[in-house]
């Protein structure tokens, strides 16, 4: 069931790795978008409108989780990479106590905190309670999202893509059967989707589990591997939090920008709610080559195959390029169509303000695709700490936007938000996975 994506050609194992998570991530974002075609069509405006206000928040927590999770897997691929099999279950097991930690405390600590977040981020009275509703429950199941991006993360990090897309298509038939019952049956309004959602994830945290343990035989534990290792906390640690922190201080930006898009009205968050799904389906290709770079760097970080990390980065790039001149091909006469999942065709204006703000987007998806590349690749090279000033200039660019400019401009300005912290992002990836690899070079000479 293991991948070694040390020896063969990069850009066929990148490939190979990648269509899987490629396909898993639409599917992912297929179950989202069914939770906000079902919200908006069924539920109204102001619950489309209330859901999409939760985004920004929404991100910063789950996104931490994710992005912890990350992180923890990074040593595991790289120990598979090295062959060290024994220390890669050393990390494994270590990984899950952290898991285990940091799950209670941040469910605990979120859901008492999360309506006053939300008051803060100047969320309408009106549609209040409705975000709450949908985000308390999700962040209720904060560790059910930890233990399923963990889990699915060992998998991914021993090479194997297939097995959390099976998992996750299984999930997601369980999700949109349980949306669609849970809103229009047993009327449970906004809060449906949210449980609906943590039921898939469940569910495939269980696979998962079955997974390891029946075809992974590599994973099985041996005597006193199960034992907490100071020496592995500090390395999970300094991987996994500054991942984590990444995601969370990019939404920072994103914190202020919803709150700067909340105080144009209920049509505009509507609007961008619908843009910002469609985007979100279409970065499901920079998604997954992210994710294949940060286990393809960390498996030959392991074995010190520098030569093939340049190579695969440079040639994952290109496909990065070809896929947002295609997208952009795609939206500019198709956007609004696609805007029309979400917002009934007859609410014109919304629709309009949507297709504008999917092609703003989408005229900058070539800085969009080196982010997740280069930051992903930086990543799976063990230097989690700079992928973080990435977060840093995220932050920068979307709260300047929010704060400065929104104000000024209006919806124009929060169409352009995150472009601009797209872009000056790249303005810091490069010099430092350049800088990264020139460290590389000089730990593993003869590569």
């Amino acid at each position: 069931m293991t991948k070694d994506m040390t020896m063969g050609s990069p850009l066929r194992m990148i490939l190979l790795f990648s269509v899987p998570v490629l396909l898993g991530n639409i599917f992912q974002q297929f179950y989202n978008m069914v939770d906000t075609i079902v919200v908006g069509q069924f539920l109204g405006k102001d619950a489309l409108a209330g859901v999409g206000s939760t985004g920004a928040i929404n991100f910063m927590i789950i996104g931490f989780c994710m992005g912890l999770a990350n992180g923890f897997v990074i040593p595991v691929a790289q120990r598979y990479g090295a062959k060290d099999y024994k220390d890669m279950r050393r990390f494994v097991a270590n990984s899950i106590w952290l898991t285990v930690f940091f799950a209670a405390i941040m469910s605990i600590t979120v859901c008492i905190l999360c309506r006053s977040v939300l008051i803060a981020m100047k969320t309408p009275a009106d549609i209040l309670d409705l975000a709450y509703d949908y985000i308390f429950i999700i962040f209720a199941g904060i560790p059910i999202t930890l233990a399923y991006n963990l889990l699915t993360g060992i998998i991914r990090s021993l090479g194997d893509s297939k097995s959390p897309l099976i998992f996750l298509l299984m999930a997601a038939v369980a999700n949109i059967g349980f949306d669609i019952l849970s809103v229009t049956v047993l009327k449970l309004g906004v809060r449906g989707p949210a449980f609906a959602t943590l039921l898939a994830q469940a569910f495939s945290v269980v696979l998962s589990l079955w997974c390891i343990k029946t075809k992974f035989p590599i994973l099985k534990m041996e005597p006193g591997e199960w034992k907490l290792h100071g020496k592995h906390i500090g390395i999970l640690c300094k991987m996994g939090i500054p991942m984590g922190l990444q995601y969370s201080i990019t939404a920072i930006g994103s914190i202020l920008l919803q709150s700067a898009v909340n105080s144009l009205g209920e049509t505009y968050m509507a609007a961008v709610t619908a843009g910002s799904k469609v985007t979100q389906f279409l970065c499901c290709p920079f998604d997954a080559m992210g994710s294949t770079m940060a286990t393809y760097c960390g498996q030959n970080v392991g074995a010190g195959r520098v030569d093939r990390i340049e190579s695969g980065v440079k040639k994952c790039s290109m496909l990065g390029i070809a896929y947002a001149i295609i997208a952009l091909i795609v939206i500019i006469p198709f956007g609004g169509e696609f805007s029309k999942l979400f917002i009934d065709g007859t609410q014109t204006e919304i629709l309009d303000l949507a297709k504008q703000f999917l092609w703003l987007n989408v005229l900058f998806y070539i800085p969009l695709a080196f982010v997740n590349i280069i930051r992903f690749s930086i990543q799976g090279l063990g230097n989690s700490q700079l992928a973080v000033f990435a977060g840093v200039f995220e932050m920068i660019a979307r709260g300047g936007v929010a704060l400065g400019l929104v104000p000024a401009f209006g919806y124009v300005a929060v169409c352009l938000a995150s472009p601009a912290a797209w872009v000056l992002a790249d303005l810091f990836l490069f010099p430092a996975f350049f800088h990264s690899v020139k460290i590389l070079k000089n730990r593993f000479p003869s590569s």
